[in-house]
């Protein structure tokens, strides 16, 4: 029973990453622009919301507020930042990007101040359901999961259905032709670049009645991400959904039952707490490292 519960633990967080990873691996693997400060714009729509949700009661209300603070937040730095950038090297986009990063950690201090927020669970969210006899689960984990799906869902048929994920990809392939075609590809690469951020705060939302939202939390949660963009393949997004439920069931899992492993071979019960913590840590990492000895290129690097 408790390994079920973990490994649903280990999916809502893997949704979570997918939530933050499918933004991200849009704007690199289109747009070719490594942005360090996707995190913000997670703090972003976390602030938003627990803010709205505070002042009205309303969770949703929250929810409608955070989308578009988020997607208009990264709008405007792609206009009037990056968009400057496009034909700069990695390092200049790295450089300017983790410069943002303390702007809006910065910024978020002065308009919210040094003090974390804290969100409930809406009250139609916050009971338990029974997946299984003896098996209560939170439902609001349960509907993070039903959010990371529906999102899967709209990005699929997006790409693989619409008219503007055909110029997307195309998009992606070759800039100047789709340029050339009468693609307004400056606004292609903003809506691209809004429609990554709104996921981001998307995830921001979810995570605000789970976490505390506070300045620079989107630091920790952007070092997974990058982890699950490599390990999926840079720009795939069906790269990103698999990395990101295989990274939450390993962290998740390792977490849970490491130091109960530890304790079969140790007879000190807090050396086999402190090892097995300590390699539950690191589980992602090796994790990672066993994947790309195999596949360097990630899962489903974009170029099969």
């Amino acid at each position: 029973m408790l390994v079920l519960e973990q490994i649903l633990n280990g999916l809502q967080l893997g949704v979570m990453l997918f939530l933050m990873s499918a933004g991200l691996t849009l704007v690199f693997g289109i747009m070719q622009v490594v942005n360090l400060a996707h995190g913000s714009f997670y703090m972003i729509g976390a602030y938003v919301a627990a803010t709205v949700a505070l002042k009205t009661g309303s969770f949703l209300l929250g929810l409608l507020a955070a989308l578009p603070a988020a997607a208009i937040a990264g709008m405007v730095v792609e206009v009037l930042i990056l968009r400057k950038l496009y034909h700069r090297d990695h390092l200049d986009q790295v450089l300017a990007t983790f410069g943002l990063i303390f702007f809006f950690n910065e910024l978020v201090r002065i308009l919210w101040g040094r003090q974390p927020l804290f969100m409930d669970v809406p009250a139609w969210l916050s009971g338990s359901v029974q997946l299984f006899p003896g098996i209560q689960y939170p439902l609001y984990r349960l509907a993070i999961i039903s959010v990371g799906i529906l999102v899967a869902l709209f990005l699929y048929l997006l790409f693989s259905r619409t008219r503007l994920g055909m110029q997307i990809r195309a998009g992606a392939t070759n800039r100047d032709m789709v340029g050339a075609l009468g693609v307004n590809i400056r606004l292609l690469y903003t809506l691209i670049f809004g429609l990554g951020t709104l996921l981001a705060g998307l995830a921001g939302v979810m995570a605000g009645p789970i976490l505390a939202v506070e300045a620079g939390m989107g630091e920790s949660v952007l070092i997974l991400t990058f982890v699950v963009i490599v390990i999926g393949g840079i720009g795939s997004v069906r790269g990103a959904l698999i990395g990101a439920l295989l990274v939450g069931l390993v962290d998740t899992l390792a977490r849970a039952f490491l130091p109960d492993l530890f304790r079969l071979f140790l007879e000190s019960s807090s050396a086999a707490d402190r090892m097995g913590a300590a390699l539950a840590s690191m589980s992602v990492y090796i994790f990672m490292a066993l994947i790309l000895a195999f596949k360097p290129s990630g899962l489903f690097p974009v170029t099969e």
